[in-house]
Formats: structure tokens, C-alpha cells, sequence
């Protein structure tokens, strides 16, 4: 597979996230977090916490982490590494990369930890 579309640039502010799905080569859904961190830069994360089961893009941006809503654990948007408890498993990171106005995502090409 390659690299698919999720969004436009302008559609995300530094220090926002957005769920977005992606289908994987059987069809399966991969639910992505794409963050735009506070430099400006776009990740590409699982949006599901490794410990609470919950969207992480519901969760608050801070500089090159995403902190989960539901029980305080922030993962290192470069790695997908926890870096506070209660996670301890770190959550898969995608490769990202923009085309002109396009961010797109590769599912199939993991970086980091959690990979």
C-alpha cells in the first residue's frame, strides 16, 4: 500500500489533532490520530490509548506529545513511547509526509517504539 491522503494542511492549527480511518490491505479500519504538534509539524499515531482503549486525538497537545483524556498518560508523538503512567506500552507511529497542500499517511510504514 501507499501513501494515502488525511487531510489538508490548513485543516489542522499547531496543537490540534483529528481522528481520521484508514483502511488497511484487507479493508480493516486503522483509526489514525494525525496531530499537528506546537512547531508545526504533522504526526501520524494510533488513536487508540495502549492503556485506557480511548481516542487519543480527544486528548490535549503539548509541544511533541499527546496526553490521553481519560487517565493523564502522554506518548511522544515522534516514537509513540509513554512517558507517564498508567501506559506502559508504547502505541504504533506512522510515516507522514507533505505533498504541497496534502498530508498523507503510509499505515504500512511504522517508526518509533511503537512500531
Amino acid at each position: 500500500m501507499t501513501a494515502q491522503y488525511v487531510c489538508d494542511t490548513g485543516d489542522l492549527d499547531p496543537g490540534e489533532a483529528m481522528r481520521v480511518d484508514l483502511e488497511d490491505v484487507d479493508g480493516r479500519p486503522i483509526p489514525i490520530a494525525i496531530v499537528r504538534d506546537e512547531d508545526g509539524d504533522y504526526h501520524a499515531i494510533s488513536d487508540i490509548c495502549s492503556h485506557g482503549q480511548v481516542n487519543l486525538s480527544d486528548g490535549e497537545v503539548e509541544e511533541t506529545t499527546i496526553e490521553c483524556w481519560l487517565h493523564g498518560s502522554t506518548f511522544d508523538l515522534r516514537t509513540g513511547k509513554p512517558l507517564s503512567l498508567p501506559a506502559t506500552q508504547p502505541v504504533p507511529v506512522y510515516a507522514v509526509s507533505v505533498e504541497g497542500d496534502n498530508v498523507l499517511v503510509d499505515i504500512d510504514v511504522t517508526v518509533g517504539a511503537g512500531a
